[in-house]
């Protein structure tokens, strides 16, 4: 028979207690560990994690560390690069700039790497002349209406004046971004991204390729007004010597009397000197041309004794006073006894009669002029109408490419074209001249325009007092270029030339 052990109230209290008490020390042990462990595991895993973020700030600072040793490399390479460029522009002993010199080539040379020997650094150097493009705060606003018809700004109708108006209005410009802040003025004209995507766009429809665009679309055209203009362009107001020119506008008549000509022929007499001052002020070169031999004042003084007909008295006076003079038929001797007539302007009444016919009137003596255009021509380079020692805003035939010199007074594409082609005719005597050879047939006088059968009398008129030969302004850009010829660091300066002195009025580094 089975026995039941039954215990009291107090023996089971007992029992449970002793239990519950063994039960919670079996358990607790157990959760201490786990505790420990995943602590254990948590410390471990925060500290890997900062073991990798100081190898990678580790890593980072290296990496930085040697991009900026690499990039002050290129840097300095860039800089020695725009140093060539300056001691190029300072052995320049030409009197004249073309795109046939050598500094007008972009050089790629290299300098040692002074950190790791036996690795050369590489950098690309390119100059340009800032009188290949159109000064922005000295052209007039047809010329920049011009530039802005060219960029496909079309002239707005408006009784305040258009773009061209206002960019005139705000100048001057320190830089030809500066104009970004004209009304109507936008990102597409400035840096000419429609213009890009339009021209872009038409090449994939075509077919063709960037050198097949026609003259007025060339690859120099595709941008914006940057790409076009400038405020740094200037040349020095000397003739092709680095003589002062004479300012006609202050010259006495004994300076004006000496000017001579490319062939060293006097062009002046004294009288026509004194004509010369008696008209001026000249406000442009190409007005010497409208000076009269016979000034007002002279014609005032001889009115009453020359006349247009024979008079039948010879030189013999008559009742009515002194005999007059018949400036249809008179001789040298006879004109020069007139009152401020000397033999300069008797010579030019003369030819004057022989090449356009009798003088219908006493008045038309004034039509005679105190110089003929081709004169203008061979002295154009040893006078000026400005006394500053400096002239800003001319472009230069030499260098200026297509799309500028069609922009100019009196100027279109084929005038353009027929320049460019002068300039890049063969000339082995230039070529030979100098102690690095010259490719090409650059203008040296402005003069010598008049040789191309395109450029009439009229053009050369209109063209004279927008153009050089030279220039004294030019932009330096160089790269410091890595093994894959990218450019890692860049110098971009603008140089000004003045004699043997070389100044850096615009400097920036990327």
């Amino acid at each position: 028979m089975r026995t039941v052990k039954r215990f009291s109230f107090s023996e089971n209290k007992q029992l449970i207690n002793r239990k519950v008490v063994m039960s919670s020390g079996k358990f607790g042990f157990r959760d201490s560990s786990g505790l420990s462990l995943i602590s254990t595991l948590w410390i471990l895993t925060i500290l890997s994690v900062l073991a990798m973020q100081i190898l990678y700030s580790f890593d980072l600072e290296n990496k930085a560390q040697g991009n900026f040793i690499e990039r002050t490399k290129y840097h300095y390479a860039a800089k020695s690069g725009f140093e060539w460029a300056l001691a190029k522009l300072r052995t320049d002993e030409t009197n004249f700039d073309s795109l046939g010199e050598t500094w007008a080539q972009p050089i790629q040379q290299q300098i040692d790497d002074m950190i790791q020997v036996g690795n050369p650094l590489n950098y690309e150097v390119t100059i340009t002349d800032e009188g290949a493009r159109i000064n922005i705060n000295t052209v007039n606003e047809e010329i920049l209406r011009n530039v802005l018809l060219l960029l496909g700004v079309e002239p707005e109708n408006n009784p305040t004046g258009d773009l061209a108006t206002r960019i005139v209005e705000g100048r001057p410009y320190r830089t030809v971004r500066d104009v970004s802040r004209v009304e109507g003025m936008t990102y597409e004209i400035l840096y000419g991204l429609q213009q890009q995507a339009a021209v872009e766009e038409e090449m994939e429809e075509t077919g063709e390729t960037e050198e097949a665009l026609p003259p007025t679309l060339t690859a120099t055209s595709i941008g914006g007004l940057v790409n076009i203009a400038t405020v740094y362009s200037v040349d020095a107001n000397t003739d092709t010597n680095g003589q002062q020119r004479v300012d006609l506008n202050s010259a006495n008549a004994q300076q004006i009397s000496q000017i001579r000509s490319n062939n060293n022929q006097t062009v002046f007499s004294q009288g026509e000197a004194n004509a010369i001052i008696q008209q001026r002020t000249f406000n442009q070169l190409s007005a010497l041309l409208d000076a009269q031999a016979v000034s007002d004042n002279v014609f005032n003084n001889i009115r009453n004794r020359i006349t247009v007909q024979d008079t039948g008295g010879g030189g013999e006076e008559n009742q009515q006073g002194p005999s007059l003079t018949n400036i249809n038929t008179a001789d040298d001797d006879e004109l020069e006894d007139l009152q401020g007539i000397d033999e300069g302007i008797a010579d030019r009444i003369i030819s004057h009669r022989d090449t356009v016919g009798q003088f219908q009137n006493i008045d038309a003596i004034k039509d005679v002029k105190v110089i003929t255009i081709n004169e203008l021509a061979g002295i154009v380079d040893k006078i000026t109408i400005k006394s500053d020692q400096r002239i800003e805003g001319l472009v230069n035939v030499n260098t200026a490419p297509l799309e500028v010199l069609q922009l100019l007074p009196g100027m279109d594409q084929t005038k353009a074209q027929a320049i460019i082609a002068r300039r890049n005719e063969e000339n082995e005597e230039l070529q030979n001249s100098y102690e690095e050879p010259i490719q090409g047939n650059p203008f040296s006088d402005i003069g010598q325009l008049l040789d191309i059968e395109e450029i009439d009398d009229q053009t050369f008129r209109q063209v004279l007092d927008w153009v050089t030969y030279r220039s004294n302004g030019y932009r330096i850009q160089s790269n410091g270029i890595d093994l894959n010829g990218k450019a890692i660091a860049r110098c971009l300066g603008i140089v000004e030339r003045s004699d043997s002195q070389l100044s850096v009025p615009y400097w920036r580094q990327d």
